[in-house]
């Protein structure tokens, strides 16, 4: 069972992700309808975001606002931080005004974690350095669902900078829970073969690890996140390891394609595959609402059924 915290997806039971999945869905008649809830009411919700974003945030900025919340954001860049709080006292000032849920993004692996010891508001993680980006795995899968119906014998490829990637990790292990078969492709120097620890199958010819498979899932290229240049050019990576119409038709007919966004147009995938009617990219964008306000509703209520211990 979910206890006070959404840490991530490797900490996730397979009856914890089908429970997410199924309030999501429900969540989703809201979103779609009148857009007007108080299952939240009386209850709040802040972000705290040390890293860029413009779909997560957002989307659960909506998602406490659909759901009757109140919400909050704090700005990193305008705050306290800037004068050399710690990432304690911040949250800690945060819960002190009654927030009920903290909703966290930052550069370094496990920052959610050590806020989650030192809290009693719950906290999500959404997006830790390298680690895990658990509400995103699970928007993902949400539409994975809506589209296949199932996960058991689904093949699943996730292609390009699988090694910064904090997606295809949570990913993986959400994927494998599920019953589904995990390829990664990717440059050697952005997929080490390490990667294979986690249970899924390594590939370095994209051509091969899309052929056959249900799902093709592209990753943004991280060069941010890069000191050094790690493959020659965007060029050289779109001819190698690009997604494109033709690289398509190596997938099972019924195959979708998939990408967490933002997208570098042409670089990971072409524009005709990003339009495509295999393309469900907008989708994830709608069901990401939905799964963050299945999150909240069920952590909200945990909190105040008193089925969590603080």
């Amino acid at each position: 069972m979910i206890g006070k915290d959404v840490l991530g997806i490797r900490e996730m039971t397979k009856d914890d992700l089908l429970e997410i999945l199924d309030t999501a869905g429900e969540m989703k008649k809201i979103l779609v309808g009148n857009k007007n809830s108080d299952i939240l009411r009386g209850k709040t919700i802040v972000t705290i975001f040390f890293e860029p974003s413009t779909r997560t945030r957002l989307s659960f900025e909506m998602a406490a606002k659909y759901l009757g919340a109140h919400f909050g954001n704090i700005e990193t860049k305008t705050s306290s931080v800037v004068k050399g709080e710690s990432l304690i006292d911040t949250v800690r000032t945060v819960e002190k005004m009654k927030a009920d849920v903290i909703v966290v993004r930052h550069n370094m692996s496990g920052a959610p974690h050590l806020m989650a010891k030192y809290l009693d508001a719950s906290v999500i993680n959404a997006g830790d350095g390298l680690n895990e980006h658990p509400t995103q795995a699970l928007l993902d899968l949400m539409t994975i669902r809506e589209k296949k119906g199932f996960f058991d014998g689904l093949k699943v490829v996730i292609v390009g900078d699988i090694v910064h990637s904090r997606v295809a990790r949570s990913n993986v292990w959400g994927l494998q829970k599920l019953g589904a078969e995990v390829r990664l492709v990717g440059p050697a120097t952005l997929l080490p073969k390490t990667f294979e620890k986690l249970g899924a199958k390594v590939y370095y010819d994209i051509d091969k690890a899309i052929d056959g498979v249900d799902v093709v899932m592209g990753l943004r290229i991280q060069l941010e996140r890069q000191k050094n240049g790690l493959f020659p050019s965007k060029d050289e990576f779109s001819k190698y390891f690009g997604i494109t119409e033709e690289r398509m038709k190596l997938a099972k007919k019924d195959a979708i394609l998939m990408h967490p966004g933002p997208i570098n147009r042409n670089v990971e995938l072409t524009s005709k595959a990003a339009n495509a009617t295999y393309s469900v990219i907008e989708e994830q964008v709608t069901n990401g609402v939905a799964v963050r306000m299945a999150l909240l509703k069920i952590l909200c209520e945990r909190r105040k059924s008193n089925e969590i211990s603080y």
